[in-house]
């Protein structure tokens, strides 16, 4: 990724990189403005909050995960087909958006508890019904298992290219 040269790119970058490897609890405003280069009082011109920071960050990521997996779900094909369209979507958004997968793996049922987060709380559970639902269509049609309920398999394969974005790093 080329170095950002907008302020608010910046810090979304700097912050970013802060949550993944800390987690968002233990970030402080100051570390994030001063990994930016800016006075902590400055990162309030650009956010109004950390959590806005966070909210920026994910909503960003959801987003774009949301529009490749609808992308994928009305191709057409059978479930089989889909499904790995399902994956793929999620691999590429894991390329694309590597410290926000992050993120979302490492806070977002804390941030949930904590902070409401409607947005990410609402694609959270868009994401979870996109594979859910995919998965009981195709076990209702023969194309999967169907000793194995779509729920179970959801954890199963959904987490998979989540927690390569890890490996990856």
């Amino acid at each position: 990724m080329a170095a950002p040269t907008d302020r608010r790119e910046v810090i979304l970058h700097e912050a970013a990189g802060l949550f993944a490897r800390q987690g968002v609890a233990a970030t402080t405003v100051r570390e994030i403005a001063d990994a930016a280069g800016i006075l902590s009082g400055s990162l309030y011109h650009h956010f109004a909050s950390k959590d806005d920071i966070v909210e920026t960050l994910l909503s960003t990521f959801l987003t774009e995960l949301r529009e490749r997996y609808d992308r994928v779900l009305c191709a057409g094909g059978d479930a089989a087909e889909r499904l790995r369209g399902l994956v793929s979507a999620s691999l590429a958004t894991v390329a694309a958006h590597p410290r926000a997968t992050e993120i979302y793996q490492n806070d977002a049922h804390r941030l949930f508890a904590e902070n409401g987060y409607p947005y990410i709380e609402e694609s959270a559970k868009a994401v979870r019904a996109a594979w859910v639902g995919l998965l009981e269509e195709g076990r209702a049609s023969g194309a999967f298992r169907d000793d194995v309920p779509g729920k179970v398999m959801y954890h199963l394969l959904a987490e998979g290219p989540w927690l390569t974005a890890r490996r990856l790093r």
